[in-house]
């Protein structure tokens, strides 16, 4: 698997879906998403340029974590147990994941004990499916109202999975619908910012950018199918 064709091809696709959307490419970030990815390959990535990686479980992160560089921006994206909080604070950029209130007030607690600030995404589940964690829609407003009145918290903006379909026009909605959850929030919500929508996988990240994404979660495109 060429990881670096790859990432050109994947860059090329984003500047066209981002163009015929009338948006600047720019503001778009590509999150390389490197679940059980070998280090060696995501190497190639790194010294491609591609330095923005993300991770779904803490073990898998701490492990890979150690071995890169320390410029990678890294960002944690999958579900996050409170007991884990502490073994990750510090070390990522951006959590896509907050879910409950018990994780936020843990997420703060840590924040407080080692004297910075964490930057977080409010995931939505927006499709409403059992199987994904998230809010519901109808109590996102409410949370993020909730959650900026703890200052070591900063919530940068809002994550959705969207269900798999072999057609990515089946789940335009739910994106459409996240930008739009995104709007109430800064229109409700004193003090708010919506910085970022984290939207968009390997199969449907192009209709996520006509739909407002600028941040793409992108595994399979840039480092083929995983081995599990």
């Amino acid at each position: 698997m060429d990881v670096v064709n790859n990432l050109r091809r994947l860059q090329a696709r984003i500047v066209t879906a981002a163009r015929r959307a009338g948006r600047n490419p720019g503001e778009i970030k590509l999150v390389a998403v490197t679940k059980t990815v070998p280090v060696e390959r995501i190497r190639e990535a790194l010294a491609f340029g591609a330095n923005r990686l993300g991770e779904n479980r803490v073990q898998e992160f701490l492990n890979k974590y150690q071995q890169l560089p320390p410029e990678v921006e890294w960002h944690f994206i999958g579900h996050l147990q409170t007991n884990k909080v502490n073994k990750i604070i510090g070390k990522v950029n951006l959590i896509h994941s907050l879910d409950r209130w018990e994780l936020a007030e843990e997420l703060h607690r840590a924040a407080i004990k080692g004297g910075q600030v964490v930057k977080v995404l409010v995931q939505v589940n927006v499709a409403g499916e059992k199987s994904k964690y998230g809010l519901a829609p109808s109590e996102t407003v409410d949370f993020v109202a909730s959650a900026v009145g703890l200052a070591r918290l900063s919530v940068e903006g809002l994550m959705t999975i969207a269900p798999w379909s072999a057609n990515p026009e089946e789940v335009r909605p739910v994106f459409r619908q996240l930008k739009d959850i995104a709007r109430k929030v800064e229109d409700r919500v004193t003090g708010s910012k919506m910085d970022y929508l984290s939207m968009g996988m390997s199969g449907d990240w192009e209709v996520a950018v006509e739909e407002g994404a600028n941040i793409l979660r992108i595994g399979t495109a840039v480092f083929g199918e995983r081995d599990v």
